[in-house]
């Protein structure tokens, strides 16, 4: 039975800048390497995310990842910062009676879209 989600892999061109994207511009806990494979591996919150090659075309990825934050302004303020490209000022996607889901685009050193997410009352 399937109960949570252990790892996702990102394929990514130019390894050493994608590690130091994802450690030091994103900030995730980077966990591991094996540098002779060209592989690392980052902690967010509980799920394993693996940079790396793909070994064959038909495991490219191209996920869109979705962090969760805490505010959404003061992480965009910091991603705009750092020089990321952002794809757009953080927006209401959908509001309910007690929340409001808000999201901001922006892409990876490899070209990836990825968002910022922040679930707050309203």
């Amino acid at each position: 039975m399937i109960n949570s989600i252990g790892q996702i892999h990102i394929t990514v061109t130019d390894f050493d800048k994608a590690v130091e994207f994802y450690r030091d511009t994103l900030g995730l806990t980077f966990v591991f390497d094996v540098p002779a494979q060209q592989m690392a591996f980052f902690d967010v919150n509980g799920v394993r995310l693996y940079l790396g090659a793909a070994e064959s075309p038909e495991f490219s990825s191209h996920p869109l990842l979705y962090f969760a934050v805490d505010d959404i302004e003061q992480e965009y303020a910091r991603l705009a910062e750092a020089g990321v490209e952002l794809l757009g000022q953080p927006h209401v996607i959908n509001r309910t009676e007690s929340t409001e889901l808000r999201m901001a685009f922006f892409r990876d050193s490899e070209g990836h879209p990825l968002a910022i997410m922040q679930d707050r009352p309203v």
